[in-house]
C-alpha cells in the first residue's frame, strides 16, 4: 500500500508539551488538504496519510505546512523479516548501484539495522547478478523505515519541507507589509515559528496608485499560501505625509514616517489581539534600518515586542527567501510605496531622540493617528488550497 510518511522536525523537542504541537499540526494538515481525499493516522514520531488518489497535490500542499520537517512516498509493508526480504526479491536494479538504509525504530524488531541492511544486500545482488553496493554515491537509495506501528516503509526519497513550527502554536503577530522584498520574507520567518500573521499596510494614494495596493495585496496573497489566510489592514497615510512634509525639516522625514506607523501599528494589533509588530528591517540596508534610526522609531511602542528576522541577512540572503517562496517577481514590480513619496535628498541615518522630539512637537500626532484608524480598511485573503 502507497502511504505518504511525514516527519515532524523539532516538535520532537517539546516533552510534556509535545502533544499540543503535534495536534495543532495535525489540525493545520487537515485544513490544508481541504477538499482532498485522504487518511491520515497518528504513530510514533510519525504521521501518515494513506487511501488518497492524488499524491502530486497531496505533496505539493504538505510541502508548505510548517512544523513537517520532510516527507517521503513509500510502501507499506508488515514489519516481519520475511515480508520485507521478499519485497526486496521484487525489486529489479539492472546493473546500477544501490545502498540500502535502515532505521529500526521499532527495538523490538529481531534483527539490528546494520544487519538487516546487510541481509536485503544480499538479497538484491542475489536477483541482480551485475548490480553492486556502493554506499557513498549510489545510483539507487533504498530507504526501510522500521516502526513501532507493526509497519515497515520503503521508500526512495526525502521531500523537504518547511520546518519550523506549526501555526498558532506561538500565537499571532502583526506584519508591516509594504510592497518591497524584505517584509513578506519577514512574514514567511515569523510564521514558520508558530505565529499566525496579520498586516497593515500604509498607502498613500494618489501619491501612490491603485497598482501599488494591489500589489500588496498579491503579496499577501502568496503568503496565505503558507498561513491559509491573511487579514490587511490598510491605512492611508497621505494626510500624515503632507503634515510632516509642510511641518518639519525635510531629513527627519522618515524618522517621523516611521514613528507614526509603529504607533498605529500597536493600536491595531492591540486592538486585534496580537501580541508582536514584524518589520523587514536589515541592518543598515537604508538610512531608517541603521542602528540608532531603529532604536528611535522603536521607542514610541509601549506594549509590544518588535520582531526583525531578517536584520542579520544581507540582501542575497533575503532575495534567496522572497524567490523560495514565489514573492520577489511581485515585488520587484515597478510600484511605488509609502515611503517613496517626499523622500528627502539627504535623511538623517543616526537621529538623536532630542531632535526628534523636537520635530514632533510640530505635529497633532494624536489626531493624525486617530483619523488614519478610522478610515481602516480591512482585506481578508484566504488561501483557495
Amino acid at each position: 500500500m502507497k502511504t505518504i510518511l511525514l516527519r515532524m522536525g523539532e516538535l520532537f523537542l517539546k516533552g510534556e508539551n509535545r502533544s499540543f504541537f503535534e495536534n495543532t499540526l495535525v489540525n493545520n494538515i487537515k485544513l490544508k488538504l481541504s477538499g482532498l481525499k485522504y487518511k491520515l493516522e497518528k504513530t510514533r514520531g510519525r504521521l501518515l496519510i494513506t487511501e488518497f488518489d492524488d499524491c502530486d497535490e497531496l505533496v505539493c500542499r504538505l510541502k508548505k505546512v510548517f512544523g513537517l520537517y520532510s516527507l517521503s512516498i513509500a510502501d507499506e509493508l508488515l514489519a516481519e523479516v520475511d515480508e520485507i526480504l521478499n519485497y526486496f526479491k521484487k525489486i529489479d536494479v539492472y546493473n546500477k548501484t544501490f545502498k540500502i538504509d535502515v532505521n529500526r525504530a521499532d527495538k523490538t524488531f529481531p534483527i539490528n539495522s546494520m544487519e538487516m541492511a546487510a541481509r536485503i544486500g544480499e538479497v538484491v545482488l542475489k536477483q541482480n547478478a551485475k548490480a553492486r553496493v556502493e554506499l557513498y554515491k549510489p545510483d539507487l537509495l533504498f530507504c526501510v523505515d522500521i516502526r513501532s506501528n507493526g509497519k515497515a516503509y520503503v521508500y526512495h526519497e526525502v521531500i523537504k519541507c518547511q520546518g519550523g513550527l506549526p501555526l498558532s502554536t506561538s500565537g499571532k503577530a502583526l506584519l508591516l507589509l509594504s510592497g518591497g522584498i524584505d517584509s513578506p520574507v519577514a512574514g514567511y520567518m515569523m510564521a514558520k515559528r508558530g505565529l499566525r500573521l496579520e498586516a497593515i499596510h500604509f498607502h498613500s494614494y494618489p501619491y501612490t496608485s491603485p497598482e501599488a495596493k494591489q500589489k500588496v495585496l498579491t503579496l499577501a496573497k502568496k503568503l496565505s499560501e503558507y498561513i491559509d489566510e491573511i487579514k490587511v489592514h490598510c491605512i492611508s497615510f497621505t494626510k500624515i505625509q503632507e503634515e510632516i512634509h509642510s511641518k518639519c525639516a525635510p531629513e527627519f522625514m522618515i524618522t517621523l514616517m516611521r514613528r507614526i506607523m509603529m504607533r498605529i501599528s500597536e493600536r491595531v494589533a492591540k486592538k486585534n489581539n496580537l501580541g508582536a509588530i514584524i518589520t523587514g528591517e536589515s541592518l543598515g540596508q537604508v538610512a531608517s534600518q541603521t542602528m540608532q534610526s531603529m532604536t528611535v522609531t522603536e521607542q514610541v511602542v509601549m506594549d509590544l515586542p518588535i520582531f526583525r528576522p531578517c536584520v542579520g541577512l544581507d540582501k542575497e540572503d533575503i532575495i534567496k527567501i522572497a524567490k523560495d517562496i514565489d514573492t520577489f517577481e511581485t515585488s520587484i514590480l515597478p510600484y511605488e510605496d509609502c515611503c517613496t513619496v517626499f523622500l528627502p535628498k539627504n535623511p538623517i541615518i543616526k537621529p538623536k531622540i532630542s531632535k526628534v522630539l523636537n520635530q514632533e512637537k510640530m505635529l497633532d500626532i494624536e489626531s493624525l493617528v486617530n483619523e488614519a484608524l478610522e478610515g481602516e480598511e480591512i482585506i481578508s485573503i484566504v488561501n483557495e488550497n
